[in-house]
C-alpha cells in the first residue's frame, strides 16, 4: 500500500518529480509552502511528492505515538539503529518511485529529497535503489545504517549527484554528523555537493537559493 501524500504539479502533464520527505513528527504538509521559493517558473512541469511517514512510537520522545520514518533510540551517533524500521521506509519509498515511474516520469528524473530522518531515508533509498536518479537531497541528516547501505548500494546510483546541507549551529544533528556523513558517502565515491549554513535544525533562504540552483542544472537536462 502506497502511502498517503500532498501533492503539488507546477504544471499539467509533469515529466520530472522529486519525492520529499519530512523530519520527525512532522507530516507531508511540512514543506508544501517552500515549492513556490524553490521552483523557477522555466522549468518543466514538475511534480512534488510530499509523503506521510506512518504513525509509531519513538522511544526518544517517551514512546509517544507521532509520525516517524523509524524508530529513534538516541541522536548520539553511536545510538542503537532501527534497521527493521529504515528497512520499511526505503520500501515506502520504492513503492513511491514506483508509482512515479508508472505515471510517465522516468526514474531518471526522479529527484529524492529530505529533512532530517527523511533525509536519513532519502540518502539511503537512494543509495540503494537499482536504477538511477536524477539526484539525491539530505538536509540536515546523517546516514542511517550505514555499513548496511555500504554493502547493499546500487552501482547505478555510485554517481548519483548529493546535494548535502547542515546547520553550524543544529542541537538535534549535529554539524559533526553532517561532515562524518559527507565524509563517508566521499569515501564510497559519491560525488557530493556540500553546503553549511550559520543556522540550527532548520532551512534557510540561502540554502533553499542554493538548491533551487543545483536542482535546475539536474532537472532541466
Amino acid at each position: 500500500m502506497t502511502l498517503p501524500t500532498v501533492e503539488h504539479e507546477t504544471a499539467a502533464n509533469p515529466s520530472r518529480s522529486i519525492i520529499w520527505l519530512h523530519g520527525l513528527g512532522a507530516d507531508g504538509n511540512d514543506f508544501a509552502p517552500i515549492v513556490p521559493e524553490l521552483v523557477d517558473p522555466a522549468w518543466p512541469a514538475l511534480r512534488f511528492v510530499f509523503p506521510h511517514a506512518p504513525v509509531r512510537p519513538v522511544t526518544i520522545n517517551n514512546g509517544m505515538p507521532m509520525r516517524a520514518w523509524y524508530d529513534v533510540v538516541g541522536f548520539d551517533a553511536r545510538a542503537p539503529e532501527d534497521e527493521a524500521g529504515v528497512r520499511a521506509s526505503i520500501a515506502a519509498v520504492e513503492a513511491l518511485i514506483a508509482r512515479e515511474h508508472e505515471r510517465g516520469v522516468p526514474v531518471g528524473r526522479i529527484v529524492l529529497a529530505g529533512f532530517s530522518q527523511g533525509g536519513a531515508i532519502a540518502l539511503a533509498a537512494g543509495l540503494c535503489h537499482a536504477q538511477a536518479l536524477a539526484g539525491i537531497v539530505a538536509l540536515s541528516t546523517y546516514l542511517p545504517i550505514a555499513a548496511v547501505v555500504a554493502r547493499e548500494r546500487s552501482a547505478a546510483n555510485a554517481a548519483t549527484p548529493i546535494f548535502q546541507a547542515h546547520g553550524s549551529a543544529d542541537p538535534v544533528v549535529v554539524m559533526q554528523r553532517g561532515t562524518d556523513t559527507r565524509d563517508r558517502l566521499q569515501a564510497l565515491g559519491c560525488t557530493v555537493d556540500w553546503h553549511s549554513y550559520p543556522m540550527a535544525h532548520a532551512v534557510c533562504a540561502e540554502e533553499i537559493a542554493d538548491l533551487r540552483h543545483w536542482l535546475g542544472a539536474r532537472l532541466v537536462a
